[in-house]
């Protein structure tokens, strides 16, 4: 299986909402999820640059490198029974004023995090990305997932810092 490599990025407005955005596209078509994709590996993109990258090319906002805190890497095998995925995770530390425009991937709202279980979002999402980003946003964690979809999902973290 093709191994990929991408960022997930984590905005909020100032009541302390998270930025979701309701994807048309695969993977985790008609899913809510953090804004993110993948890096241009051709280009030497690192994880930083192509969160901001993405954060611009998504919302709109230009932002500055130092205002995003890497908080986690996720290494999970064979998600969707399709491929590998090496996420690098980040939070940006200041807020949004606006809900950004919908674009071709989908459309964005703000929910509360005691709402986002609700919401429809991946599996893996409900069970192991938000329960971390709740526990490790402020922190460092790495962590490794099988998420073969034959089998119950299965993480381990590796480190936190």
């Amino acid at each position: 299986m093709p191994f990929k490599i991408s960022v997930l990025v984590f905005l909020r407005n100032k009541k302390g909402e998270e930025l979701l955005l309701k994807r048309k596209k695969t993977p985790n078509k008609d899913c809510w999820s953090p804004i993110g994709g993948k890096l241009e590996m051709s280009l030497g993109e690192s994880p930083l640059e192509c969160a901001c990258r993405e954060i611009q090319e998504e919302t709109g906002l230009t932002v500055n490198e130092k205002d995003l805190h890497l908080y986690g890497m996720i290494s999970e095998k064979s998600y969707e029974g399709t491929g590998h995925w090496l996420m690098f995770l980040y939070r940006y530390k200041k807020t949004i004023q606006t809900l950004p425009p919908a674009m071709d991937e989908g459309h964005f709202s703000f929910f509360p995090l005691s709402a986002i279980p609700d919401l429809p979002i991946p599996e893996t999402d409900r069970q192991l990305l938000w329960p971390i980003y709740e526990k490790y946003q402020d922190r460092f964690v790495a962590m490794r997932a099988n998420c073969h979809p034959d089998q119950p999902l299965n993480f381990q973290i590796e480190e936190v810092i």
